[in-house]
């Protein structure tokens, strides 16, 4: 995919393959599209300037490729509910995503990751007694109808870390190759952070003392972080030069953008505590296997959300939660979405029902003025008349303190501010009055003011359509049944899991496909007599001809001997199409979509299925 972006880059496809259909650009804040991120409405260009927390310094956005934004953004490890510390997270991108792209004429092009392998996972799976690759599979569907619920965009790509594995796996030895990582004889592999110098610490000063520290592990260093792991008795593995074990948590995001992007990167995002030590090693792994003097261009920072009267970030290890469910039982999309607009995205935010209803203040006020404003344009309220040079002077001027702000890394509250002002000097001069009487209008000025904040809603992605709010609470209804996991105890005491009668048509219809692919995919493999060292690292010794042929001849006896096996998985596989789910076999890998007539009927019953949620 990385060469196929280049590819795309090179010839201007990809601009034109993500551009909107034609007359579609004219609707957005602005319809301009110059490279220095759009001019304002008097004329002058308005260069659009980040902070950069690499650079702890706000820059002008200088894209590798004009108005085309590469952006990696840290996912989430799926082994419980998302809670709103990861909604004002991902909302607050998602914002800064969309006035990117409707306001400056950005092309983004978003890639994510889901760790779905991860020692939290594997520790949550034991407690339920399920699977950590089923306990996952449920997280990740329940966090993307999370995301759709907050109406996240989806990344143009999102990809798994146990689907990366050999890519990992090649990205370590190169590393290692590189003279930046070592093994250990127990088989883990680290980074080597005395080998990068004083490059280490772009987000955090290092004590040179505390890099010099040794370990009472298999570390040469306290400081050196692992790149892999080796397996511990009951957890998942993966085969690698090194012996069996899985991923760090640090090298599933280098590797994971790398290989989309090469070594040029535009924006790097995620909460500020992965500033450090996550995207800090993201960047010393990165820049150790392209050896290259930059590896990341700009990295943004969301800043932590609190709930009122506390000083800690909200977490699950800290039990201080509101999972993303309840807060949409109580309140809107939209207005939480305000609530998070109101405040600029690097700065702490506190949580609470007063806050919140604030931000349903303002979204009403903003209503009601449309709703009174096209009463107006109508002739269904009278007003004297008004004074239409004003207005359109007030309108020009907010455009530009829109853009301005927008330009000013961001600057949501200070934008907002400019529409609310602008709704206020328009509704003083909608005063109603109570005799009868031949009264001029100005329908054009205000026409114009509606147009324009309608625009601006939609630009930060907040519903116009006046039945969204019904549709929120329908929403909210359905929410209130997927409580998603119920857990019980049998005669023995052993925990069970499972998926209560509503939600067995998404997630739970997901995880059994899923699991149930995988199950024939490995029994296909073994009938097909592949080598999991085959696929894995490539980190075996060449094979001389005559033991290639006789590696050849065996596995030709074995297919024959496995041919009933290879059988049953073809009948199972045309048995699942008549059902609605199609598998497609590639090879060592196999995959597996629904069938649109199964995924209609399904959708209409319930929630969104696996084929609307699959990764694009």
């Amino acid at each position: 995919m990385g060469r196929l972006l280049g590819r795309w880059r090179g010839a201007a496809g990809l601009r034109r393959l993500l551009a909107p259909a034609s007359g579609e650009r004219g609707r957005g804040l602005c319809s301009e599209r110059p490279s220095d991120g759009g001019g304002a409405g008097n004329g002058q260009a308005v260069v659009l300037r980040v902070y950069n927390a690499r650079s702890r310094s706000k820059q002008p956005l200088v894209l590798a490729a004009p108005a085309i934004a590469s952006w990696y953004s840290c996912g989430p490890t799926v082994y419980d509910h998302a809670h709103l510390g990861h909604a004002s997270s991902y909302v607050r991108f998602d914002i800064i995503r969309r006035i990117l792209t409707n306001v400056f004429g950005i092309d983004v092009i978003m890639v994510m990751v889901i760790t779905d392998i991860d020692d939290k996972i594997i520790k949550r799976s034991k407690e339920l007694n399920i699977s950590p690759k089923i306990l996952a599979s449920i997280y990740e569907q329940d966090f993307k109808r999370d995301m759709e619920s907050l109406k996240v965009l989806p990344p143009t790509a999102c990809m798994r870390v146990t689907d990366n594995i050999p890519q990992i796996v090649k990205f370590i030895e190169k590393i290692i190759c590189n003279g930046h990582a070592y093994s250990t004889s127990d088989g883990n592999v680290y980074f080597d952070i005395q080998s990068i110098g004083d490059r280490y610490g772009k987000f955090v000063k290092i004590n040179d003392d505390t890099v010099e520290e040794t370990s009472e592990n298999d570390k040469r260093r306290s400081s050196d972080f692992a790149l892999w792991k080796s397996s511990k008795p009951l957890e998942p593995f993966w085969p690698s030069p090194w012996g069996n074990g899985r991923p760090g948590w640090h090298i599933e995001c280098s590797t994971i953008a790398s290989s989309v992007f090469g070594n040029k990167l535009d924006i790097h995002s995620g909460g500020i505590d992965l500033a450090f030590p996550h995207h800090e090693n993201e960047i010393a792994q990165c820049e150790a296997y392209h050896q290259c003097e930059q590896w990341g261009n700009y990295f943004l920072h969301s800043g932590h959300l609190r709930l009122k009267g506390s000083e800690q970030k909200m977490s699950k290890s800290l039990k201080n939660y509101i999972t993303i469910k309840d807060l949409l039982e109580k309140f809107t999309a939209d207005q939480f979405r305000m609530f998070c607009l109101l405040s600029k995205y690097r700065s702490a935010m506190e949580f609470s029902d007063a806050n919140m209803i604030q931000a349903g203040i303002v979204l009403h006020s903003i209503s009601t003025f449309i709703h009174d404003a096209s009463a107006y344009i109508c002739g269904q309220l009278k007003c004297p008349s008004v004074d239409e040079t004003l207005l359109w002077e007030r309108l020009n001027a907010t455009k530009d303190a829109v853009k301005a702000a927008f330009a000013d890394d961001f600057d949501t509250p200070g934008a907002t501010n400019s529409i609310v002002n602008l709704i206020h000097h328009a509704n003083r001069q909608l005063q109603t009055v109570t005799k009868e009487g031949d009264y001029p209008r100005s329908p054009a000025v205000f026409g114009a003011i509606i147009a324009y904040i309608e625009r601006f809603l939609d630009a930060v992605g907040i519903s116009r359509d006046r039945g969204q709010k019904e549709q929120e609470h329908l929403c909210t209804n359905r929410n209130k049944q997927l409580k998603m996991l119920v857990y019980t105890k049998d005669s023995a005491g052993v925990i069970i899991v499972r998926l209560p009668i509503a939600d067995t048509s998404s997630a739970a219809l997901y995880s059994v496909a899923e699991q149930l692919v995988g199950f024939r995919q490995e029994v296909r493999n073994y009938a097909l007599a592949v080598n999991k060292q085959d696929s894995g690292s490539g980190g075996s010794r060449e094979l001389s001809k005559e033991e290639e042929q006789q590696q050849r001849e065996r596995r030709r006896q074995l297919m024959i001997e496995r041919q009933p096996l290879l059988r049953a998985c073809d009948s199972l596989r045309k048995d699942l199409g008549a059902i609605g789910i199609n598998i497609k076999d590639r090879g060592a890998t196999s995959s597996w979509e629904l069938k649109p007539q199964l995924a209609n009927k399904s959708k209409s019953e319930t929630q969104p299925l696996a084929s609307d949620l699959k990764e694009p």
